[in-house]
Order: structure tokens, then sequence, then C-alpha cells
């Protein structure tokens, strides 16, 4: 656990954007006191496809933030998604040393459900406990203190390409940044989006990114099951700029400002300037005509979705319904055709003021002040979540996470990045 005046900086580095937030433990909660955002061109899906372009644009947002709060950022918890994540369920069990159970027999339960085959590519980045079980006695959510002559422990495990997480570490790292935890966005999402309540009846989480679309799934408190499609609001844009022939930035700004996810709540027909590819002419088009293009990709993320979460034999866990969250969660009519496709109760997921108990035993909390109405938008649940989640979580001990180099740009060089990227911006 963090302890206050502690400074903690999320990165979520996504498709389209590169988030940088960065909090202050305070004795009310973690305060966020800067915010940086930049373009992200080196991610394709959630996977890292070029080394440079995300470096320089995680040293941006880091510079962004860094000024906002006045203060100097060196170690990072980040986001990771992608197709490659996988999750599966495992049991671990040992013997009590003495009768009563302690932390250290905690610890040795989750290393022994750590302790399974998987391909020489895959590491582990989440164990997730969902009960522990002591002589025979389930349904046990906190078993310090004890007694007992035997334990086990039911988790959830989450592998992630060893690739893919060496790729976004060495961009970091790239940057001046130490990574201190790789993070599974989804649960960095629900860290900051649900309630407590929310997570003990049971409850679905949908976060519609800019390349990815994550679901989590939560029942008794526990996270237990995690799926990532390689579908986001980046294929709405695409589709709108073929469909509109612009170019995909022009049609980024107009599915932002104009955008519908629900044709039938179009009652009028306004037009859009649309601006032409080159040196074409703008053209004008009516905004139920945007709606259209926009509503069969919706559906098509949706129905994704709700086909992964039956598929998983999870759906009737999520007892509370489904909460949407996301960058893409802004459009209007998103609410409305989820709501129309899971036929349950949905409301969109702003990471403002939740209380979350994420796997630790002390429940951490959004402080108001600073920049909290900034950050109070879909966009910025993964950012929020992983600064929360560096608060109540103890940093792990990178075991094959590759430390910093000079040949992978060292302390030194990173920080002259940032510093040239500051005086540039």
């Amino acid at each position: 656990m963090a302890e206050v005046g502690d400074i903690i900086c999320g990165l979520d580095i996504g498709t389209t954007k590169i988030a940088a937030l960065i909090g202050e433990v305070t004795e009310n909660g973690v305060e966020i006191l800067g915010v940086g955002t930049s373009p992200s061109d080196g991610l394709r899906q959630g996977v890292v496809v070029n080394i440079e372009a995300t470096t320089g644009s995680i040293a941006q947002a880091i510079a962004e933030a860094e000024q906002m709060a006045a203060a100097d950022v060196q170690s990072v918890y980040v986001g990771i998604a992608g197709g490659h994540i996988r999750g599966f369920s495992s049991l671990g069990q040992v013997s009590m040393r003495s009768r009563e159970v302690t932390e250290e027999d905690v610890a040795r339960v989750i290393e022994q459900a750590k302790a399974v085959n998987i391909p020489l590519d895959r590491q582990i980045i989440h164990t997730v406990p969902l009960e522990y079980i002591i002589d025979g006695q389930g349904q046990i959510r906190d078993p310090i203190g004890m007694n007992g002559v035997r334990m086990e422990v039911r988790a959830h495990v989450i592998t992630a390409a060893v690739t893919s997480v060496q790729n976004i570490v060495k961009c970091c790292n790239r940057a001046g940044l130490e990574v201190l935890e790789v993070v599974l966005e989804p649960i960095a999402s629900s860290t900051a989006v649900l309630h407590a309540d929310e997570r003990d009846l049971g409850v679905a989480l949908i976060d519609v990114g800019g390349g990815t679309t994550d679901l989590a799934v939560y029942s008794e408190g526990s996270n237990v099951y995690t799926s990532v499609i390689v579908m986001g609001g980046h294929r709405i844009t695409q589709d709108v700029a073929h469909g509109l022939r612009t170019s995909v930035g022009e049609a980024e700004a107009i599915k932002r400002e104009h955008g519908c996810a629900l044709v039938s709540m179009i009652e009028n027909d306004d037009l859009i300037e649309v601006p032409g590819v080159g040196p074409r002419p703008p053209r004008e088009f009516k905004r139920r005509f945007l709606a259209e293009i926009i509503e069969p990709r919706v559906e098509e993320i949706f129905l994704l979705a709700q086909q992964e979460l039956l598929a998983s034999g999870c759906a009737e866990l999520a007892a509370s319904g489904l909460v949407l969250t996301g960058g893409a969660a802004q459009l209007d009519g998103m609410i409305e055709i989820a709501e129309d496709i899971f036929q349950m109760p949905i409301r969109k997921g702003i990471p403002t003021g939740t209380t979350v108990t994420t796997g630790s035993r002390q429940p951490v909390t959004l402080a108001e002040g600073g920049f909290s109405a900034m950050i109070g938008e879909p966009k910025f649940a993964t950012g929020v979540g992983l600064v929360l989640y560096g608060a109540s979580h103890e940093p792990l001990e990178p075991d094959i996470l590759p430390q910093r180099t000079p040949e992978a740009g060292g302390p030194g060089i990173g920080r002259k990045m940032v510093d040239w990227v500051r005086d540039i911006f």
C-alpha cells in the first residue's frame, strides 16, 4: 500500500492515444495532479509496432503531465491489452507451518497457483484469488488469522505474450521510465469505475478503446473472467473515413462531434460539412447518413462482446448489469444500443469518486479536487484505474521485465528526451 505523500503515475498506452496521469496519495484518497495526452502512432490493436514512435508519444504525454503536476516521474504502472491476452483457472494448495494463516502462507499458496506449465512465449501478469479454502471450507476472501492445517486457493491466472510485454517495457525504458508493474487494462478500468456493491453482486465491464474492446466480469468481489476483443473505436473511425471519403483524422473529429450510434435517435436532417481528401472540395452529408455508417460497426462490437460473455459461462454472474466505459463509450446512443443487445441494465462508467478494493484489504478512493473534473470522462478510465491500482498494491518484483540498460536508452537518455519534448511542446 502506498503512503500519504507518495506520487503515482499511470500510463495508458492505447491505440489512438497515450495518456499519463499523475496522482498523489492524500488522507482523503488519491488526488489527480496532472494529465498528459499525446496521439499514439506506434500501436495497432493494443500491440507495439513501432518502438521509436511509441517512445516519443510516451515522452510527450509524460512531459505534459509532469509540467501540469510540477512533479518528476521516474516510474509508472503501465496498461496492456491486445488479442494475445489469455486467462485460465488454477488451483494451489499448501500446508500451514503453524495453525494460523499468515501473509507468508497466502503468498506461498498463490505461488503454487502460478506454478503451471505455460508456453515459453507467454508470461503471467496477474494471479487473481477467487476464493480461499481452509480444510474444505470455501468462499473465504481473506484467510489471514484463520486456523487450519491445509489451505487452497482457486485463482484466475492471466497471461500475455512475452514479446508484447517486453516491447511496452522497452518503450517506457527508452523514455527514461521504470515499469513497476504491467497491468491488464480491463482490470485497471474496473478499478476506476466499478463500485464495491456491483463487484459483490456481479457485474460485467466493457471498455471500448481505440484498438481493442476489453471485457471483465466480477462476482463476489473478485475478477472471474477477462478477455480482449481485437476491435474498437478506431475501426468505427475507419468506416466513417471510407463512407464519407475523408481523412482518418477528419473522420475522428466528425465522429466525436456529430457521431451517433443509433440511427433512430436522429430526429432531423441536419447537414455536416466533410472536408475532402487532398485538393478535393468539402461536401455536405446528412447526420443520419453518418449514424448509418456507425451503427452496424457498433452492433458488431457489442455482438462480439456478447458472444464472448456467453461463451465464458459468466453471463449469469452479472446480476447488477453492465458498465460501459472507454473513449468510444462517449458516443451518443451507445448505452441505448447496448441495452437493446445485452437486455440488461447498463450505465456509463465514469472515473469519479469511486471507492475500490482491488484485491487489497484497504479501500482506495479517488479524492475530489485537483483535476478530478478533467478526468471525469470514460476515456480516462484506464489511466485513473492504473493510478488507483498503484495506490492499493505493492509493486511486484520484476523477475522477467527487462531493466534499463544503456543500449535500451538508460535514464540519462530518456530524461534528455523528456526535456527535449518539453522544450518543443
